[in-house]
Protein backbone atom coordinates (compact mmCIF):
# COMPACT_ATOMS: atom_id res chain seq x y z
CA UNK A 1 0.00 0.00 0.00
CA UNK A 2 1.24 3.43 -1.06
CA UNK A 3 1.30 5.78 1.92
CA UNK A 4 0.85 9.82 1.51
CA UNK A 5 4.30 10.31 2.46
CA UNK A 6 5.27 8.03 -0.56
CA UNK A 7 3.13 9.33 -2.58
CA UNK A 8 4.52 12.96 -2.48
CA UNK A 9 7.64 11.27 -3.13
CA UNK A 10 6.42 9.79 -5.93
CA UNK A 11 4.84 13.39 -6.84
CA UNK A 12 8.36 14.80 -7.00
CA UNK A 13 10.35 12.62 -8.12
CA UNK A 14 8.06 12.48 -11.34
CA UNK A 15 8.39 16.04 -11.82
CA UNK A 16 12.05 15.97 -11.39
CA UNK A 17 11.97 13.05 -14.37
CA UNK A 18 10.10 15.11 -16.49
CA UNK A 19 12.42 18.14 -16.13
CA UNK A 20 15.00 15.41 -16.75
CA UNK A 21 13.88 14.01 -19.38
CA UNK A 22 13.19 17.24 -21.23
CA UNK A 23 16.87 18.52 -20.52
CA UNK A 24 18.01 14.66 -21.77
CA UNK A 25 16.28 14.53 -24.96
CA UNK A 26 17.18 18.41 -25.78
CA UNK A 27 20.52 17.11 -25.32
CA UNK A 28 20.44 14.11 -27.20
CA UNK A 29 19.27 15.23 -30.59
CA UNK A 30 22.52 17.35 -31.76
CA UNK A 31 24.16 15.90 -34.52
CA UNK A 32 26.27 13.33 -35.07
CA UNK A 33 30.05 15.09 -35.91
CA UNK A 34 31.91 12.21 -39.00
CA UNK A 35 31.13 8.92 -38.98
CA UNK A 36 29.34 6.70 -36.37
CA UNK A 37 28.29 3.09 -35.45
CA UNK A 38 24.63 3.94 -34.82
CA UNK A 39 22.92 1.21 -32.53
CA UNK A 40 18.78 1.33 -31.83
CA UNK A 41 16.26 -0.59 -30.08
CA UNK A 42 18.05 -0.97 -26.80
CA UNK A 43 15.86 -1.69 -24.24
CA UNK A 44 16.29 -0.91 -20.77
CA UNK A 45 13.16 -0.93 -17.79
CA UNK A 46 13.45 -0.44 -14.17
CA UNK A 47 10.67 0.04 -11.44
CA UNK A 48 9.81 3.42 -10.91
CA UNK A 49 10.69 3.91 -7.26
CA UNK A 50 11.71 6.49 -4.53
CA UNK A 51 15.62 5.67 -5.39
CA UNK A 52 14.46 5.87 -8.92
CA UNK A 53 17.72 7.31 -10.97
CA UNK A 54 17.05 8.16 -14.18
CA UNK A 55 20.36 8.90 -15.30
CA UNK A 56 21.77 5.28 -14.21
CA UNK A 57 19.15 3.33 -15.95
CA UNK A 58 20.60 5.82 -19.27
CA UNK A 59 23.84 4.24 -18.37
CA UNK A 60 22.53 0.81 -18.07
CA UNK A 61 21.22 1.24 -21.75
CA UNK A 62 24.83 2.52 -22.80
CA UNK A 63 26.47 -0.43 -21.63
CA UNK A 64 24.00 -2.28 -23.52
CA UNK A 65 24.47 -0.27 -26.69
CA UNK A 66 28.06 -1.16 -26.55
CA UNK A 67 28.26 -4.49 -25.85
CA UNK A 68 25.65 -5.03 -28.80
CA UNK A 69 28.23 -2.43 -30.99
CA UNK A 70 30.81 -5.29 -29.72
CA UNK A 71 28.91 -8.24 -30.85
CA UNK A 72 28.39 -6.56 -34.23
CA UNK A 73 32.62 -5.78 -35.08
CA UNK A 74 34.30 -7.70 -33.05
CA UNK A 75 35.31 -11.61 -33.62
CA UNK A 76 33.88 -14.24 -30.82
CA UNK A 77 37.35 -15.03 -29.57
CA UNK A 78 38.32 -11.49 -28.84
CA UNK A 79 35.50 -10.22 -27.15
CA UNK A 80 35.80 -11.64 -23.97
CA UNK A 81 39.15 -8.85 -23.44
CA UNK A 82 36.58 -6.34 -23.82
CA UNK A 83 33.50 -7.94 -22.18
CA UNK A 84 34.40 -5.09 -18.64
CA UNK A 85 34.99 -2.12 -20.31
CA UNK A 86 33.96 0.77 -17.29
CA UNK A 87 31.08 2.45 -18.33
CA UNK A 88 33.41 5.77 -18.39
CA UNK A 89 35.26 4.23 -21.24
CA UNK A 90 32.09 3.61 -23.35
CA UNK A 91 31.25 7.39 -22.68
CA UNK A 92 33.99 8.26 -24.11
CA UNK A 93 33.33 6.86 -27.24
CA UNK A 94 29.70 7.98 -27.65
CA UNK A 95 28.94 10.53 -30.00
CA UNK A 96 25.29 11.39 -29.15
CA UNK A 97 22.37 9.36 -28.15
CA UNK A 98 18.56 9.65 -28.50
CA UNK A 99 15.62 8.57 -26.62
CA UNK A 100 13.24 6.81 -29.25
CA UNK A 101 10.75 6.01 -26.71
CA UNK A 102 9.78 6.23 -22.91
CA UNK A 103 6.40 5.01 -20.94
CA UNK A 104 5.45 4.27 -17.54
CA UNK A 105 3.03 1.36 -17.12
CA UNK A 106 1.97 -0.28 -13.89
CA UNK A 107 5.04 1.91 -11.87
CA UNK A 108 7.34 0.63 -14.27
CA UNK A 109 10.04 2.83 -16.29
CA UNK A 110 10.31 1.39 -20.28
CA UNK A 111 13.43 3.80 -22.47
CA UNK A 112 14.13 2.70 -25.72
CA UNK A 113 17.40 4.58 -26.96
CA UNK A 114 19.89 5.03 -29.76
CA UNK A 115 23.35 5.28 -29.44
CA UNK A 116 25.50 6.96 -31.75
CA UNK A 117 29.33 5.55 -30.99
CA UNK A 118 32.19 7.97 -32.74
CA UNK A 119 34.11 5.25 -35.31
CA UNK A 120 37.48 7.08 -35.20
CA UNK A 121 37.44 6.37 -30.51
CA UNK A 122 36.12 2.74 -30.67
CA UNK A 123 38.41 1.61 -33.48
CA UNK A 124 41.00 3.45 -31.15
CA UNK A 125 39.92 1.90 -28.23
CA UNK A 126 39.80 -1.37 -30.03
CA UNK A 127 43.38 -1.23 -31.38
CA UNK A 128 44.89 -0.64 -27.50
CA UNK A 129 43.61 -4.13 -26.93
CA UNK A 130 45.43 -5.85 -30.18
CA UNK A 131 41.52 -6.25 -31.59
CA UNK A 132 40.99 -5.93 -35.52
CA UNK A 133 37.43 -4.52 -35.76
CA UNK A 134 35.14 -5.22 -39.22
CA UNK A 135 32.88 -3.60 -40.92
CA UNK A 136 29.59 -4.75 -39.43
CA UNK A 137 28.02 -5.99 -43.16
CA UNK A 138 25.29 -7.35 -43.77
CA UNK A 139 24.88 -10.46 -46.12
CA UNK A 140 22.65 -12.52 -47.70
CA UNK A 141 24.13 -16.59 -48.04
CA UNK A 142 22.43 -19.72 -48.87
CA UNK A 143 22.18 -22.34 -46.32
CA UNK A 144 21.35 -26.41 -46.83
CA UNK A 145 21.73 -28.33 -43.83
CA UNK A 146 22.17 -31.73 -44.52
CA UNK A 147 21.56 -34.64 -41.30
CA UNK A 148 23.40 -37.63 -42.76
CA UNK A 149 22.16 -40.93 -40.58
CA UNK A 150 25.37 -42.83 -40.93
CA UNK A 151 23.73 -46.06 -39.41
CA UNK A 152 20.61 -46.02 -41.74
CA UNK A 153 22.86 -44.96 -44.56
CA UNK A 154 20.15 -42.40 -44.98
CA UNK A 155 19.89 -38.61 -45.03
CA UNK A 156 17.94 -36.25 -44.01
CA UNK A 157 17.48 -32.67 -46.31
CA UNK A 158 13.53 -31.31 -45.16
CA UNK A 159 10.91 -33.28 -43.46
CA UNK A 160 12.68 -35.03 -39.57
CA UNK A 161 15.62 -32.41 -40.39
CA UNK A 162 15.55 -30.62 -36.70
CA UNK A 163 18.84 -27.97 -38.46
CA UNK A 164 16.62 -27.41 -40.73
CA UNK A 165 13.23 -26.76 -39.28
CA UNK A 166 15.19 -25.06 -36.44
CA UNK A 167 17.46 -22.98 -38.18
CA UNK A 168 15.75 -19.42 -38.70
CA UNK A 169 14.31 -20.18 -35.23
CA UNK A 170 16.92 -19.11 -33.15
CA UNK A 171 18.42 -15.58 -34.42
CA UNK A 172 19.95 -13.00 -32.34
CA UNK A 173 19.76 -9.26 -33.40
CA UNK A 174 23.11 -8.26 -34.01
CA UNK A 175 23.47 -11.13 -35.95
CA UNK A 176 25.19 -10.22 -39.67
CA UNK A 177 24.35 -12.96 -41.57
CA UNK A 178 20.40 -13.64 -43.23
CA UNK A 179 20.16 -17.34 -43.87
CA UNK A 180 18.08 -18.32 -47.43
CA UNK A 181 16.69 -21.76 -46.32
CA UNK A 182 16.49 -23.81 -49.99
CA UNK A 183 12.74 -24.63 -50.57
CA UNK A 184 11.52 -27.95 -50.11
CA UNK A 185 12.06 -29.62 -54.00
CA UNK A 186 11.67 -33.24 -54.28
CA UNK A 187 14.01 -33.07 -56.99
CA UNK A 188 16.89 -31.61 -55.22
CA UNK A 189 16.39 -34.26 -52.37
CA UNK A 190 16.36 -37.25 -54.82
CA UNK A 191 19.04 -35.48 -56.40
CA UNK A 192 21.02 -35.18 -53.02
CA UNK A 193 20.15 -38.59 -52.15
CA UNK A 194 22.06 -40.07 -55.50
CA UNK A 195 25.13 -38.01 -54.14
CA UNK A 196 25.36 -40.40 -50.71
CA UNK A 197 28.60 -42.26 -51.63
CA UNK A 198 30.54 -39.45 -52.09
CA UNK A 199 28.85 -36.53 -50.46
CA UNK A 200 31.69 -34.81 -48.89
CA UNK A 201 33.21 -33.99 -52.46
CA UNK A 202 29.92 -33.14 -54.22
CA UNK A 203 29.91 -29.37 -55.19
CA UNK A 204 26.19 -28.87 -55.34
CA UNK A 205 26.09 -26.78 -58.18
CA UNK A 206 22.75 -27.82 -59.52
CA UNK A 207 21.33 -26.68 -56.66
CA UNK A 208 23.07 -23.71 -55.89
CA UNK A 209 22.37 -22.45 -59.15
CA UNK A 210 18.49 -22.21 -58.79
CA UNK A 211 18.57 -19.05 -56.65
CA UNK A 212 20.17 -15.67 -57.12
CA UNK A 213 22.63 -15.83 -54.63
CA UNK A 214 26.59 -15.20 -54.96
CA UNK A 215 27.69 -17.29 -51.74
CA UNK A 216 26.63 -20.22 -49.98
CA UNK A 217 27.24 -22.76 -46.85
CA UNK A 218 27.00 -26.24 -46.95
CA UNK A 219 26.57 -27.79 -43.99
CA UNK A 220 26.96 -31.82 -43.86
CA UNK A 221 25.69 -32.96 -40.31
CA UNK A 222 27.28 -36.67 -39.95
CA UNK A 223 25.31 -38.83 -36.42
CA UNK A 224 25.65 -41.95 -34.98
CA UNK A 225 24.19 -42.76 -31.51
CA UNK A 226 26.27 -40.38 -29.33
CA UNK A 227 28.17 -38.16 -31.71
CA UNK A 228 27.20 -35.61 -34.71
CA UNK A 229 29.88 -34.22 -36.60
CA UNK A 230 29.35 -31.02 -39.18
CA UNK A 231 31.54 -30.93 -41.50
CA UNK A 232 30.97 -27.10 -43.64
CA UNK A 233 31.69 -25.98 -46.60
CA UNK A 234 32.01 -22.51 -46.37
CA UNK A 235 31.73 -20.46 -50.32
CA UNK A 236 32.03 -16.35 -50.10
CA UNK A 237 33.58 -14.54 -52.88
CA UNK A 238 34.82 -17.89 -54.80
CA UNK A 239 36.76 -18.42 -51.46
CA UNK A 240 36.34 -22.04 -50.43
CA UNK A 241 37.43 -22.94 -46.80
CA UNK A 242 35.91 -26.21 -44.98
CA UNK A 243 35.28 -26.34 -41.23
CA UNK A 244 35.03 -29.39 -38.59
CA UNK A 245 33.06 -29.59 -35.34
CA UNK A 246 32.44 -32.35 -33.09
CA UNK A 247 29.34 -32.10 -30.47
CA UNK A 248 29.87 -35.34 -28.24
CA UNK A 249 26.74 -37.08 -26.41
CA UNK A 250 24.21 -35.04 -28.46
CA UNK A 251 21.12 -36.14 -29.56
CA UNK A 252 19.89 -34.29 -32.64
CA UNK A 253 16.32 -35.22 -31.97
CA UNK A 254 16.31 -32.91 -29.05
CA UNK A 255 15.14 -29.38 -29.46
CA UNK A 256 17.49 -27.90 -26.59
CA UNK A 257 20.60 -29.89 -28.25
CA UNK A 258 19.66 -28.38 -31.56
CA UNK A 259 19.71 -25.00 -30.39
CA UNK A 260 23.13 -25.97 -29.00
CA UNK A 261 24.25 -26.85 -32.23
CA UNK A 262 22.91 -24.07 -34.45
CA UNK A 263 24.25 -21.45 -31.84
CA UNK A 264 28.19 -23.14 -32.08
CA UNK A 265 27.52 -23.15 -35.87
CA UNK A 266 26.23 -19.65 -36.34
CA UNK A 267 29.43 -18.42 -33.79
CA UNK A 268 31.68 -19.90 -36.64
CA UNK A 269 30.06 -18.36 -39.37
CA UNK A 270 29.62 -15.24 -37.93
CA UNK A 271 33.24 -15.01 -37.40
CA UNK A 272 34.49 -16.17 -40.57
CA UNK A 273 32.56 -13.47 -41.97
CA UNK A 274 33.58 -11.10 -39.58
CA UNK A 275 37.20 -12.28 -40.46
CA UNK A 276 36.40 -11.74 -44.19
CA UNK A 277 35.82 -7.92 -43.33
CA UNK A 278 38.38 -7.37 -40.70
CA UNK A 279 40.28 -3.96 -41.20
CA UNK A 280 43.95 -3.61 -40.50
CA UNK A 281 43.98 -0.65 -38.56
CA UNK A 282 47.63 -0.63 -37.87
CA UNK A 283 47.89 0.29 -41.09
CA UNK A 284 47.35 3.97 -41.44
CA UNK A 285 48.17 5.39 -44.85
CA UNK A 286 48.10 9.62 -45.55
CA UNK A 287 46.55 10.73 -48.36
CA UNK A 288 47.02 13.93 -49.53
CA UNK A 289 44.48 15.00 -51.86
CA UNK A 290 43.28 18.56 -53.40
CA UNK A 291 39.95 19.73 -55.19
CA UNK A 292 39.44 22.69 -57.19
CA UNK A 293 37.54 25.55 -55.03
CA UNK A 294 35.57 26.70 -57.30
CA UNK A 295 33.51 23.61 -57.94
CA UNK A 296 31.40 23.30 -54.40
CA UNK A 297 28.92 20.58 -55.20
CA UNK A 298 31.60 18.37 -55.64
CA UNK A 299 33.61 19.49 -52.48
CA UNK A 300 30.73 18.75 -50.37
CA UNK A 301 29.73 15.28 -52.04
CA UNK A 302 33.31 14.16 -51.71
CA UNK A 303 32.87 14.68 -47.61
CA UNK A 304 30.36 12.81 -47.83
CA UNK A 305 31.32 9.82 -49.77
CA UNK A 306 34.27 9.90 -47.68
CA UNK A 307 32.05 9.40 -44.69
CA UNK A 308 30.68 6.40 -46.51
CA UNK A 309 33.78 4.37 -47.00
CA UNK A 310 34.56 1.90 -44.04
CA UNK A 311 38.40 1.93 -44.74
CA UNK A 312 38.50 5.61 -44.15
CA UNK A 313 39.72 6.10 -40.48
CA UNK A 314 39.69 10.13 -40.43
CA UNK A 315 40.26 12.72 -42.66
CA UNK A 316 40.47 16.86 -42.02
CA UNK A 317 41.21 19.55 -44.19
CA UNK A 318 44.59 20.23 -44.17
CA UNK A 319 45.27 23.99 -45.54
CA UNK A 320 42.76 25.76 -48.60
CA UNK A 321 44.13 28.82 -50.98
CA UNK A 322 42.40 30.78 -53.77
CA UNK A 323 42.77 27.26 -56.31
CA UNK A 324 42.43 23.88 -54.05
CA UNK A 325 41.17 22.75 -50.75
CA UNK A 326 43.92 19.94 -49.83
CA UNK A 327 42.36 16.93 -47.52
CA UNK A 328 44.57 15.01 -45.86
CA UNK A 329 42.96 11.17 -45.49
CA UNK A 330 43.78 8.35 -43.03
CA UNK A 331 42.99 5.08 -44.77
CA UNK A 332 43.44 1.45 -43.17
CA UNK A 333 44.26 0.25 -46.26
CA UNK A 334 46.53 0.13 -49.66
CA UNK A 335 46.20 3.13 -52.47
CA UNK A 336 44.69 1.14 -55.25
CA UNK A 337 42.26 -0.18 -52.26
CA UNK A 338 41.22 3.91 -52.03
CA UNK A 339 41.08 4.31 -55.44
CA UNK A 340 38.70 1.52 -56.35
CA UNK A 341 36.65 2.56 -53.30
CA UNK A 342 36.18 6.13 -54.93
CA UNK A 343 35.77 4.65 -58.47
CA UNK A 344 32.55 3.27 -56.72
CA UNK A 345 31.25 7.22 -56.32
CA UNK A 346 32.33 8.04 -59.88
CA UNK A 347 36.01 9.45 -58.60
CA UNK A 348 39.22 9.72 -60.68
CA UNK A 349 42.15 11.08 -59.52
CA UNK A 350 45.51 12.43 -60.83
CA UNK A 351 47.84 10.30 -58.90
CA UNK A 352 51.31 11.36 -60.96
CA UNK A 353 52.31 13.58 -57.95
CA UNK A 354 52.54 13.31 -54.14
CA UNK A 355 49.15 15.43 -53.49
CA UNK A 356 46.38 13.45 -56.02
CA UNK A 357 44.25 15.59 -57.81
CA UNK A 358 40.44 14.92 -57.92
CA UNK A 359 39.30 15.40 -61.46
Amino acid sequence: MITKFKMFHLKILYIFFIFLSLNIFFFSTSNVQGKAFDINNIEVTKPFEINFNKNKVIDEGFNKAFLKLISLIVKSSDQKKINQTKLNQIKGMIETFTIQEEKFINEIYYVNLGVSFNKKKVFKYLEEKNIFPSIPERKKILFIPIIIDENKKDLLLFSGNKIFEEWNNFSENFHLIEYILPTEDLEDLKLIKSKYEFIEEYDFKEIITKYDLEDSIIALIFKNENQVRVLTKIDIADNIILKNQSFNNTNINRIKQVEGIISSLKVVYEDYWKNFNQINTSIKLTLNIKIDTLNNSKISKFEKNLDKINLVYDYNISKFDKDFIHYQIIYNGTPNNFLKSMKNYDYNFDTQSKIWVLK
